[in-house]
């Protein structure tokens, strides 16, 4: 009896170790879309796409993304984001984590409270590209899921 529930143990112990061994080729599978460099927003794309992220969002309760402004002078968006409490700003946060690592596009962002700072740029093109333009959609839809109540 003890040698039946060994060796069971021991099959049990294969599969997770199976399961652990192909994960590492079905993340990198999703993450292939992503592995080229990116390219800068090109001038149509900063007078169109850029400029429905900039000034007041239809169904927000903050000011749109705004280009930053400061003494760096960084090709980048910045955006503050309020919400309820920090429980929901921790899980806005947790939302983007997911799609930041997905996209292998992370945001610089502070955090107090209920409060969210973010600025988006692109390193690798020294500027903003389209991973900017999606992660500030991406964003923006988790915050209208969170403050409506749909998260």
């Amino acid at each position: 009896s003890s040698s039946s529930s060994s060796s069971s143990s021991s099959q049990h112990h294969q599969h997770i170790g199976r399961s652990h061994q192909s994960h590492p080729t079905s993340h990198f599978q999703q993450q292939t879309r992503y592995l080229s460099a990116p390219s800068a927003l090109t001038p149509e794309q900063r007078t169109t796409t850029l400029q429905t992220l900039l000034g007041f969002k239809k169904n927000s309760t903050t000011m749109g993304w705004k280009l930053l402004e400061g003494d760096d002078n960084r090709d980048a968006i910045c955006k503050t984001y309020s919400f309820v409490d920090f429980n929901q700003a921790w899980e806005f946060m947790g939302k983007v984590a997911v799609v930041a690592e997905e996209m292998e596009h992370h945001p610089e962002w502070f955090n107090v409270y209920n409060r969210v700072e973010v600025t988006l740029t692109t390193h690798d093109c020294n500027g903003l590209s389209t991973n900017d333009i999606e992660m500030a959609n991406k964003m923006d839809e988790f915050e209208t899921q969170l403050l409506s109540g749909q998260s």
